[in-house]
């Protein structure tokens, strides 16, 4: 038997969900999906790191070595450690109403945490261990990806949430590891 306040948090992220999924926006659902898709296996983050490695010289390619190293380590933890071990349910964006113009392909993988949310964040903060100023660029970018994963239809909000905070940690962790060789 799960505590009372587990329960009632749930009942929250469902009731977000559902009214995020009930609120007509059609002018963003489609702007919201190809965020997600554009996020779909790091490609934004790779290319945003192949940018700032061509064009930002040395600092530029010592934040995209810390930013691809980051999402590595965080895509690695969430998908082979945390998603197994919350095993939760992804969504039913078909019985909750979210409008099929906004709905993207629906991952295999369980819903907790999300791994597109954790990978953004992760990007954004390791590229501010070296470049502060594209990162505060960046945050709105990785908010984005991670409010469109819901929008979508593909996860909760907690789901998002949870993944932005273990991506922001897992990037202070992994620039920490690096730190001497990459990062300065």
């Amino acid at each position: 038997m799960r505590p009372s306040w587990l329960r009632e948090a749930e009942r929250i992220d469902f009731a977000l969900y559902a009214a995020v999924a009930a609120t007509p926006t059609p002018t963003l659902d489609r702007g919201m999906a190809r965020i997600a898709q554009a996020a779909d296996h790091s490609a934004m983050w790779l290319g945003t790191a192949a940018v700032l490695a061509t064009f930002r010289g040395g600092r530029g390619r010592r934040a995209a070595a810390a930013g691809v190293a980051s999402v590595a380590a965080t895509s690695l933890v969430v998908n082979a450690v945390l998603k197994p071990l919350g095993g939760r349910a992804r969504p039913d964006p078909l019985a909750e109403g979210v409008p099929l113009a906004r709905q993207v392909r629906m991952p295999r993988s369980t819903s907790f945490p999300s791994g597109h949310a954790a990978s953004a964040f992760a990007f954004a903060t390791s590229i501010g261990r070296v470049l502060p100023r594209e990162a505060a660029a960046l945050h709105p970018v990785a908010a984005l990806v991670a409010y469109s994963r819901v929008h979508t239809g593909v996860h909760y909000p907690v789901d998002v949430v949870a993944g932005s905070l273990i991506g922001a940690a897992m990037a202070h962790a992994t620039c920490h590891a690096l730190d001497g060789r990459l990062v300065r």
